[in-house]
């Protein structure tokens, strides 16, 4: 016998993989607050992982606990902020954002091409140089973070009320279609 398994093209991975996350975050435990925080501080936070080399792991869970919000929710909204492709999209922007807030010049330029021999023979400008362009990233990365979890609070507390409402509302009917059947017997 065979694998009957259907194959989906990668569109459809990416749509079914939202799909799911969301199903996941609406059935998240706590109040509509809660959840709204931690997926906005999930996603927020996913924008300055690639700037911090993936270190904001280690504060992640002291955030979202600090913070109040749901542990759960922050984690789907970490993995909606990949599934997006934002933080590698909004790389070249958040450089110019994080230039315009902290213009500071850079002597020499661009990186060296061959920066890790010269890191070895004892040159440490190549450091300084990889954190004040990373600098220029991580500012522009945190003010882009802020102002998408922001909007993504208002956002998925609005759905998590409507699909609450949605949920209380089949609950209903349902006991009214029970009562109905047992008021006929």
């Amino acid at each position: 016998m065979g694998n009957n398994k259907k194959k989906y093209n990668f569109y459809q991975r990416i749509v079914r993989a939202f799909r799911l996350n969301f199903i996941k975050l609406f059935r998240s435990p706590g109040g509509a607050k809660k959840v709204s925080l931690g997926f906005a501080l999930g996603f927020g936070l996913e924008m300055i992982v690639i700037s911090t080399a993936s270190l904001i792991y280690v504060l992640f869970y002291p955030i979202v606990r600090l913070c109040r919000g749901s542990l759960p929710a922050a984690i789907i909204g970490n993995v909606i902020g990949k599934l997006t492709f934002l933080p590698v999209l909004l790389l070249p922007v958040a450089h110019r954002l994080g230039r315009f807030i902290y213009p500071v010049q850079i002597e020499g330029g661009r990186m060296p091409h061959h920066a890790f021999k010269a890191l070895l023979s004892g040159n440490f400008q190549v450091i300084s140089d990889i954190l004040y362009g990373g600098l220029h990233v991580l500012i522009g990365m945190s003010v882009i973070g802020a102002v998408l979890g922001f909007v993504s609070y208002f956002v998925i507390y609005k759905l998590y009320e409507k699909r609450r409402e949605h949920r209380l509302l089949k609950r209903q009917q349902r006991k009214k279609a029970i009562n109905l059947e047992i008021s006929r017997v």
